[in-house]
């Protein structure tokens, strides 16, 4: 069969739809969560979850004779999710990503429902949807995970939202223009509901409940661990010194997995097969009870198996009644992604505690819906090998190689900042740096990505090290992203990410200019309440071992957890020998009992226990010669202050004092390079200015 370019340009506009499908579905969690997040509870928009049931449409019969005719309905309303970005109000670019949803959705289900009865289409709708994914991970490794049309982006963050839209419309109309293969497929497509096609056999035993389960289990699967390349680097990540891949380079493999998986889609006999289930699901137990490489290596075996399927899968959706066999899917898929936040939110939510850090809970539901969906596969009519499906499978080919290109390039190209050994701002003073920032996430307050502004802060504040709290966003509801990848790599720090996501934290993780000789990721202690972490490192700053504790603490609401995680604390750092210095969120008035037990226990000092209006974040140390301290507001991106603290670190053999003074000095009594920047004085820079006392306070 010689090359047909409209044919060509029919794929291509597909896949691209299929990047739309990808960019919406994802972003839609994250626009979602910005209201509980702000809320702190549950909001109501959590409703706009079940904007992706629109396929029930499909069991409508008018609806469905109109989207056999005009598809491109579907595709338009699809494209409303990527033309979200143009409303600055939260609400109403929540409910604009909520009709892309919609649509994205309805024109899926379409594509499975009209093309079922064409000889190949439906093999090319399938494929196209599968390299639109693949096209999506790519552009996001470019992007440091972000996907540049997502409606949390726009010009001022780096977003690319005009250009989407435009290859969106440009999609659209060739979707609208185009013409049906032939006249007697609409005909056919017409007089019956599953018509035969030419050389199949039409089984009318496949049972639509596992169908569907299997469609919502795929959806889940691809979205929740292979919709970006670097989820299963840190679902895998156990600290320093490194015992898991990198996302740069090794991204790349994660890619390359879920490509190779659907290149091998139509092998059917063996990707159904249940000892080929069974490996798959060795990998899933891997990725999730177990970190470092074998964990990944487990996530990758995952990887292949989810794009074998996946045609499979999708196949007999197709084959099974379309309105009540998507509708099951979708709030399967729902349940699931619920299933999966309420492990780690599960304070927040009713019925939370049955699902707390439970985890393997989603992971075996989800195994056994794939399961119940490749057995109904096996049920299902396959596609006669013939010369359009043959071209079909060598369309999709070229654009799995090229997205696996495309994204190893990303990889070459980034590799030499993400290797490049960052350092220290103030070396000849021995100066270190540290600061603590509850970041919400990176989303503002106006439900825009926030790490262009993050950054800014961080260089204008010259910080050496810097303590992350509420920083886990490989989550479906944050977005599966990791924004400190851009951090380390534009602005040149070691970063650690702290807790995995299958550790069932908010996260708290770490950036810093000095090595990280080791780092240990502690569960303190949460009987009660949201389970709180914290970050134990060493570092070696200007020659000597410091020691770094991070933590985020439970809620006012606990008292029992807090102090148990007060007491940890206190232990950790009582048992450390090194020089010190703490940065955490703890939840306490200065000098209640918990201040106490933390500083006190701890064997560390406040480093100005005169400030009295504190109530979250405190700093503290031990053995380093205090310079300043100074609190920064926090601008539009979050609900919570930056504080930073200065400190001179002393050479090996060099001691300072016990007991520190608290006298003040103004700030000419040190040079100008121990001084904090000047530029936060008055108004300061991106709502970002010197607050409580107004400028730094230095001491003796």
């Amino acid at each position: 069969m010689k090359f047909d370019m409209a044919e060509a340009r029919h794929f291509a506009a597909d896949t691209y739809l299929s990047f739309v499908f990808w960019t919406v579905l994802t972003s839609l969690g994250m626009c979602i969560w910005y209201f509980p997040l702000w809320h702190m509870g549950i909001s109501g928009y959590e409703v706009a979850l079940f904007a992706d049931i629109s396929p029930v449409l499909l069991g409508v019969p008018a609806i469905r004779r109109m989207l056999r005719r005009h598809r491109g309905i579907s595709a338009a309303l699809g494209l409303i999710g990527i033309a979200a970005y143009t409303f600055a109000n939260p609400a109403k670019r929540l409910l604009a990503v909520a009709a892309g949803t919609a649509g994205v959705m309805l024109h899926l289900g379409a594509a499975l429902y009209v093309d079922r009865a064409a000889t190949g289409r439906l093999e090319r709708d399938i494929q196209a949807w599968e390299a639109g994914l693949l096209a999506s991970v790519a552009v996001r490794m470019f992007f440091h995970t972000n996907n540049p049309a997502w409606p949390t982006m726009n010009a001022a963050n780096g977003g690319w939202n005009g250009t989407a839209l435009a290859l969106g419309l440009l999609a659209l109309a060739d979707v609208v223009t185009r013409r049906p293969a032939a006249e007697a497929e609409v005909h056919a497509a017409k007089k019956h509901d599953l018509p035969p096609t030419p050389g199949q056999h039409v089984s009318k035993t496949t049972p639509w409940t596992k169908s569907a389960l299997g469609l919502g289990a795929l959806l889940f699967t691809l979205h929740s661990l292979f919709s970006d390349s670097a989820i299963l680097g840190r679902w895998t990540w156990e600290g320093y010194p490194e015992t898991g891949p990198a996302p740069v380079p090794w991204g790349g493999l994660v890619l390359s997995a879920l490509a190779a998986g659907f290149a091998a889609g139509h092998c059917s006999g063996i990707a159904t097969s249940t000892l080929w289930w069974g490996i798959g699901s060795a990998g899933a137990a891997a990725v999730t009870f177990v970190g470092g490489w074998a964990g990944f290596v487990g996530g990758l075996a995952l990887a292949v198996y989810t794009g074998t399927v996946s045609r499979s899968i999708l196949r007999a959706a197709a084959h099974a009644p379309p309105g009540r066999t998507l509708l099951v899917g979708a709030v399967w898929y729902n349940v699931l992604v619920l299933a999966h936040v309420w492990v780690v939110a599960y304070e927040f939510v009713p019925g939370g505690p049955l699902m707390r850090e439970r985890t393997w809970v989603v992971m075996a539901a989800t195994m056994l819906s794939l399961y119940a969906g490749v057995r109904a596969a096996r049920l299902t009519p396959r596609p006669a090998d013939g010369p359009a499906v043959r071209v079909y499978r060598r369309q999709a080919l070229g654009a799995a190689l090229v997205a696996v290109v495309l994204g190893w390039t990303a990889m070459v190209v980034r590799l030499p900042a993400a290797t490049r050994v960052p350092q220290p701002l103030r070396p000849e003073q021995r100066l270190l740096t540290s600061a603590i920032w509850t970041v919400h996430f990176d989303l503002d307050n106006d439900m825009w990505l926030a790490e262009e502004r993050i950054m800014a802060a961080i260089r204008d504040l010259e910080v050496d090290v810097m303590g992350f709290l509420e920083s886990d966003t490989e989550r479906i509801i944050m977005g599966q992203r990791d924004w400190t990848q851009r951090v380390g790599e534009e602005l040149g720090y070691y970063v650690d990410y702290g807790p995995s996501p299958r550790k069932h934290t908010w996260g708290c993780a770490m950036i810093s200019k000095f090595p990280i000789k080791n780092s240990t990721h502690h569960l303190l202690p949460s009987p009660v309440g949201e389970l709180a972490c914290a970050i134990h490192a060493t570092l070696d700053v200007h020659g000597r071992d410091v020691d770094v504790i991070i933590s985020h603490n439970g809620q006012e609401e606990n008292p029992l957890d807090r102090r148990l995680q007060t007491a940890e604390l206190a232990r950790i750092m009582n048992e450390s020998q090194n020089p010190l210095v703490f940065t955490g969120y703890v939840v306490t008035k200065p000098h209640a009992r918990n201040y106490k037990l933390l500083f006190d226990g701890g064997r560390i000092h406040d480093i100005d226990p005169t400030d009295s209006d504190r109530w979250c974040q405190y700093i503290g140390y031990r053995g380093l010669k205090r310079v300043g301290y100074a609190r920064v507001s926090r601008g539009t991106i979050t609900d919570t202050e930056i504080q930073v603290g200065k400190f001179v670190v002393p050479a090996l053999g060099e001691e300072v004092p016990e007991q520190p003074s608290y006298t003040r000095v103004p700030e000419k009594h040190y040079a100008a390079e121990y001084h904090f920047p000047t530029k936060f004085r008055g108004r300061g820079v991106r709502g970002h200015f010197y607050h409580v006392f107004k400028e730094p306070r230095y001491f003796e």
